[in-house]
């Protein structure tokens, strides 16, 4: 079993591998890095960096790569940001489509700023 932690290049991507990190040690299973950044990523050595494909949307990369790895991920950890639930839903953000379309558990930080 994996935990896949989507990192974007934000305050709240950092969360996410933060999180990830401590995730799959509690678990003591894999950690699978979803590279969403457009910068280099520094990765604990043991991770599995997957890299964004080019052109791609985000949300749409993830949900390919949680297809791909079915039956590995076991839990999915994103960064979001504060928003109120109606924001979340107008906007159709990427947190809020992984939400709806991951097929594992979906573990969402939340920063502390709006």
């Amino acid at each position: 079993m994996a935990v896949l932690a989507a990192v974007t290049d934000s305050w709240e991507g950092d969360l996410a591998l933060a999180r990830g990190i401590e995730e799959a040690e509690l678990r003591g299973t894999k950690l699978l890095v979803a590279n969403l950044r457009l910068t280099p990523l520094d990765a604990p050595a043991a991770a599995e960096v997957l890299d964004r494909r080019p052109g791609v949307d985000v949300a749409e990369h993830v949900l390919d790569l949680l297809a791909e790895r079915a039956g590995e991920v076991d839990l999915l950890v994103i960064g979001m940001k504060r928003r109120s639930p109606v924001g979340k839903l107008v906007l159709g953000s990427v947190a809020q489509r992984l939400l709806l379309g991951a097929e594992v558990p979906v573990l969402a930080v939340k920063t502390a700023e709006y």
